[in-house]
């Protein structure tokens, strides 16, 4: 049975989708983009972008009583592959800080334009042990 995850600690979605489903061993969110759920504000930088995309993801993964170590797969997708050595950066120190056994499986790939013109976006899966 799929149930609908959804939190107030990461942003509404802006279309026809959900912020994750949990398929019971599995949640699946959708691509976070660094939009702050409080004030709705996103900061230009690459660096705050992608720590605010990861601190969304969270968000959700532990509503659905998972943590960041359960996540086992990500995609990233940056406007600019010339970022990818920051975001890079600011990716493992956030895996770091939430004690993080080992760092989940990653795609990253360079887009045309994300929603609200951001820097990048980011989707997780986590799995139940």
């Amino acid at each position: 049975m799929t149930k609908v995850i959804a939190t107030e600690n990461a942003p509404a979605a802006i279309g026809p989708y959900v912020q994750a489903v949990d398929l019971g061993n599995m949640v699946m969110t959708s691509g976070q983009i660094p939009v702050d759920p409080k004030t709705g504000l996103v900061a230009d930088d690459v660096t705050a972008q992608a720590r605010q995309s990861l601190e969304n993801i969270k968000a959700i993964i532990e509503k659905a009583g998972l943590k960041v170590a359960d996540i086992v797969k990500t995609t990233v997708f940056v406007k600019d592959l010339n970022d990818f050595t920051t975001v890079n950066a600011a990716y493992e120190a956030f895996f770091k800080e939430n004690n993080a056994a080992h760092f989940p499986a990653r795609s990253c790939v360079e887009v045309a334009r994300l929603p609200k013109d951001v820097k990048l976006e980011i989707e997780a899966i986590a799995v139940r042990k």
